[in-house]
């Protein structure tokens, strides 16, 4: 297929994620590189802003500010929560054509995949010239084929660090600590609280994930026996965890009400963090008990950010412009871990990542369902990058004089 000359469009949907700029910079200053490229669009409020024509032009931005913009946490192109159909698409689409739009990149999860998908489609159908491109993005770490996702590691980096000092906060003044963090369905990001554990009897000691059912009588003897040992427990667990019937316990604080994806809402509320503390109170007589629900701080925390997240993620940015405009390809910008620890980056299908998502592997969660295994750890830690350092004092204890046993 001979190349077309015309404009670029790039759109941020979903979630913010610490990085995603580094993504909408890298697709904008590679695409401004080729000759056929007459203009670099962004849209404002990702499809919405599509249908509407709500544009930036991003090829008047200078070099300099886009790259101030990359090291920026959030989505410096704003976001959404809609979530198009055929009908939806097909605006996009007649949008694109209006302005000579043939390359569109769409950085976000699995739903903006889906809506690549069918605008793919639609071109094709049309005989239009459009080049379409997914670039991944999710704190989740839930899109299939790719190895990762941008945006994990940064967040996975948050959680970590926060585990880290709420253990050692829980160390000084024992008591059981409740941290919720964000996760649906996949645990990925839960599941990195154990990247802050450094010495035997550090934090997190229980990890709950949305992957195993969550029972009342086996979280207490979990909380009890951890509580015996140390004197204390720390626990990380996912808003998304299942009861033995399969439904979210979080579903029965949030009467039910539904995003625009129809998925019923978990977060907005500490009532998880407090029921599961209501149960260590009255159930084991613990009185000091105290929950934290992490909610929007885990997605663009400023001063927090994984350099390995930010180069993969500028990367992928620049893949897409490369498999579009160079070589005039469609599909889903995709990471593959090669040797210990690097990537390489491909192309897959559009349909191959779209609607359906990813759980973690059952490799990665202990048998017991409250834990994750080493394995996780290997995949997890370089993502992470360097974390900050912590120690404690070495040195003997003074004999007592008025105290002797």
């Amino acid at each position: 297929m001979s190349q077309v000359s015309g404009k670029v469009l790039i759109a941020q949907g979903g979630g913010p994620t610490a990085v995603i700029n580094q993504s909408l910079v890298g697709a904008a200053l590679a695409a401004r590189q080729y000759p056929q490229v007459t203009h670099v669009y962004g849209a404002l409020h990702g499809v919405r802003g599509v249908v509407n024509e709500e544009y930036v032009d991003l090829t008047e931005a200078t070099t300099h500010n886009l790259e101030m913009v990359a090291q920026t946490p959030s989505s410096a192109l704003l976001s959404t929560r809609d979530k198009p159909d055929a009908a939806y698409c097909h605006k996009i689409f007649e949008v694109c054509q209006a302005h000579n739009i043939r390359y569109f990149f769409y950085i976000g999860g699995n739903d903006s995949a889906d809506t690549c998908r069918i605008v793919s489609e639609e071109s094709k159908n049309a005989g239009y010239e459009l080049r379409v491109i997914h670039i991944p993005k999710t704190i989740d770490n839930d899109l299939r084929v790719t190895d990762h996702c941008p945006g994990y590691g940064s967040a996975a980096k948050f959680v970590a660090q926060a585990f880290a000092g709420a253990n050692l906060d829980n160390r000084a003044i024992p008591g059981v600590y409740i941290g919720v963090v964000m996760g649906r369905h996949a645990g990925f990001l839960t599941a990195a609280s154990a990247l802050a554990r450094k010495f035997p009897d550090d934090g997190p000691h229980l990890i709950y994930l949305p992957e195993r059912p969550f029972g009342k009588d086996r979280f207490l003897a979990d909380v009890k026996r951890v509580h015996d040992e140390y004197g204390r427990c720390v626990i990380a667990v996912s808003e998304g965890i299942v009861g033995e019937d399969g439904k979210a316990i979080a579903e029965q604080f949030t009467g039910g009400e539904k995003d625009s994806h129809g998925n019923v809402q978990l977060s907005g509320t500490g009532a998880l963090g407090d029921l599961l503390s209501e149960w260590i109170k009255s159930g084991l007589s613990i009185k000091r008990v105290r929950a934290d629900t992490l909610g929007y701080l885990q997605r663009s925390f400023l001063g927090c950010v994984s350099e390995v997240d930010q180069s993969e993620a500028r990367e992928v940015g620049e893949k897409a412009a490369h498999y579009a405009i160079r070589h005039n390809q469609d599909g889903s910008v995709a990471i593959r871990r090669v040797g210990d620890y690097s990537v390489e980056y491909f192309l897959t299908p559009l349909e191959t990542v779209a609607r359906l998502a990813t759980e973690m592997p059952d490799e990665y969660i202990n048998s017991e369902g409250n834990g994750v295994t080493e394995a996780f750890l290997r995949y997890v830690r370089p993502l992470v990058g360097a974390m900050p350092m912590v120690a404690r004092i070495q040195a003997p204890l003074v004999e007592k004089i008025l105290h002797k046993k």
